[in-house]
């Protein structure tokens, strides 16, 4: 289950992402209202204690990201795009 933390601090994060339009995202990701509805790596729980996360983010521009993430509206719609090779190497690590 993905519950993210989202940390002010580049260097306390495991992993830098980039919000970008739904057309770049090599992540769909739809945020859910609670803990035990987060699930693999595109359904977030956004929570306030670290100790609790799963992974710890840190959000910057595009150049410095590792992965690109849009928010949609769906569970349906969530999900990984087949963007490349580059964004493969992140899958499993949010939940």
């Amino acid at each position: 289950m993905a519950r993210i933390y989202q940390t002010t601090n580049m260097g306390e994060a495991r992993l830098r992402v980039a919000l970008v339009s739904q057309g770049e995202a090599d992540l769909l990701v739809h945020r859910v209202s609670s803990w035990g509805l987060a699930h693999g790596d595109a359904l977030w729980y956004i929570t306030r204690d670290k100790q609790d996360a799963t992974a710890w983010l840190y959000f910057t521009s595009v150049g410095m990201a590792q992965i690109k993430i849009c928010f949609v509206d769906s569970y349906g719609s969530a999900g990984w795009q087949d963007r490349g090779q580059e964004a493969l190497r992140y899958r499993g690590r949010f939940g």
